[in-house]
């Protein structure tokens, strides 16, 4: 069966992209102005691998535990890879990640940045950072409130920062007819563009939003990465 799962990712891929070049064209991008994270989250490595000899370049992660065990697995191999952190991140995880990681997605308060800010700033690093936004306002979710994000950067750009924030990052709520989900989409795009307007030293250019049934609807609406799991990967083993 795993064998089969691997023979299938190259392929799996390729559909993938072709399906982000098709909603691309559709507002006059490329697709390569999207940047396709493949989300290892509770795949096992011959999986990882696969992806990575079919071109993947970035790997999404969610639990930092978890992504440590596949850093040490795949050694030499990680080279060919950035990870990007793609889950709630707990400040006492900071230091076992920070060296290891190309970018955090997962910004979500100032105790949080703080930390981040000390950690890189020790390892002389500069990290690159985008603020989860809690676009539908879900209790079970972490994020920033929309209404909160302004006077969130406020006080943060007034500290000392090793820190890129480079943009949002979004999960909508949940529908099985994607559709739904394109107003949520439509709003942090909005978000973005006001926010870019009344921080213009800031270099915020990154829309991190739609996964496996969503993220065609989330490039139409302006994302510029997308976080892919289950259609790369398929099912995840809940054991990992």
């Amino acid at each position: 069966m795993e064998k089969n799962h691997r023979k299938n990712i190259e392929e799996r891929i390729a559909t993938v992209r072709k399906l982000i070049h098709e909603s691309a064209l559709k507002i006059g991008k490329t697709a390569d102005q999207i940047r396709l994270i493949a989300v290892s989250k509770q795949q096992p490595i011959e999986r990882i691998e696969a992806a990575i000899k079919a071109g993947i370049k970035y790997l999404g992660e969610n639990h930092a535990q978890e992504m440590l065990k596949k850093w040490e697995a795949l050694g030499s191999r990680m080279t060919a890879v950035d990870w990007i952190f793609i889950g709630h991140l707990q400040t006492n995880k900071v230091k076992s990640i920070v060296d290891k990681i190309a970018e955090i997605q997962t910004l979500d308060s100032v105790k949080l940045f703080k930390k981040l800010h000390e950690e890189a700033k020790t390892k002389k690093r500069r990290i690159s950072v985008l603020i989860q936004i809690n676009i539908g306002e879900e209790a079970t979710k972490s994020g920033i409130l929309p209404q909160n994000l302004i006077p969130f950067l406020k006080e943060i750009m007034a500290l000392n920062s090793h820190l890129d924030i480079q943009g949002l990052m979004a999960i909508p709520p949940y529908f099985d007819d994607a559709e739904k989900s394109r107003p949520y989409f439509r709003k942090m795009r909005e978000l973005l563009i006001e926010t870019k307007d009344l921080f213009p030293t800031l270099n915020l250019k990154e829309l991190s939003m739609g996964m496996s049934h969503d993220f065609q609807i989330a490039i139409e609406e302006g994302a510029t990465q997308v976080r892919i799991g289950e259609a790369i990967f398929g099912k995840r083993i809940s054991h990992i």
